[in-house]
């Protein structure tokens, strides 16, 4: 990918930064927290001054699956895109909510909505004031959905022209992968297509021994009202994840990379739809 200079605004067109690959290697991905503060200074002034944040969880996954599952997988999908873009990925946060996972089963750690929130606010502050123009939560965790939805109502209009703000969830990147993702279960955890994706990226950490056993219906089909996991599964799994293989999570996995990475080339470009004329004088609203 040849690399070209931003203009003065920060944008352009994808550029790989500081650790190009020798030529005949396959690039690595830009993980910020492996680079000095140099090198982090001249990523600041390309692709748009975009940041990538994998949102992950420490949650249980069913008796066959890491409690790192989500981490591992917003970890994977957001370092390969970087490898292909250029563009910088923050160390992942690994305690989000997963409150309606309830106690039942040990392994789960979760912070409160709101603490989720302040989060995500004072780590879009540090970009702000540090010179980043973009940041994107990209998000593996269906409980993380709504308090980053809040956070980015709230730094949309916190920033406004300074920081842009949004919120890409892996597992509906495209339609078919939502498909994907949903085809033995719609309130599916644990299912076939999370252990496809654990057998692709990390088949040590799966227990393959317990697989034949780990199978749960979904349960809330026709439902109303909105039931914590301990209500709803036996297991900690809904869906089918005898099913599973690597293959599957392979061509799985390669979508959302391949959407995620295309989605970045949007962002990278990307400006509001009607110029700073129209909303730079606005009054600021305090406390948002």
């Amino acid at each position: 990918m040849q690399e070209q200079t931003a203009n003065e605004e920060g944008h352009g067109r994808l550029a790989r930064g500081p650790g190009n690959p020798a030529a005949g290697e396959p690039p690595a991905p830009l993980l910020l927290e492996h680079l000095a503060w140099p090198e982090i200074a001249e990523l600041r002034a390309r692709n748009g001054g975009l940041l990538l944040l994998p949102l992950g969880a420490t949650e249980q996954h069913g008796p066959h699956l890491p409690v790192a599952m989500d981490s591992l997988l917003a970890e994977a999908v957001c370092h390969a895109a970087s490898a292909r873009t250029g563009v910088p990925v923050l160390p992942a946060l690994r305690y989000t909510t997963s409150q309606g996972h309830t106690t039942k089963w040990p392994g789960t750690f979760s912070l409160r909505h709101d603490t989720l929130i302040a989060t995500l606010r004072d780590i879009a502050a540090w970009a702000a004031a540090s010179g980043w123009q973009r940041l994107l939560f990209v998000n593996a965790h269906f409980g993380n959905d709504a308090p980053a939805r809040v956070a980015v109502d709230q730094l949309r209009l916190s920033y406004l022209g300074r920081l842009q703000v949004g919120l890409v969830h892996v597992f509906k990147l495209s339609d078919v992968i939502w498909a994907e993702y949903t085809s033995d279960a719609a309130d599916l955890h644990a299912n076939q297509a999370e252990t496809a994706l654990m057998l692709h990226l990390h088949p040590e950490l799966v227990r393959m021994d317990r697989l034949t056993d780990s199978d749960d219906p979904d349960r809330t089909a026709g439902t109303v009202f909105s039931h914590p996991v301990a209500q709803t599964s036996l297991i900690g799994v809904t869906g089918h994840p005898s099913r599973a293989t690597a293959g599957q999570g392979k061509v799985l996995f390669e979508s959302m990379v391949d959407a995620l990475s295309a989605t970045i080339g949007t962002a990278v470009l990307e400006v509001p739809p009607l110029g700073p004329e129209h909303w730079s004088d606005l009054p600021r609203i305090p406390h948002v």
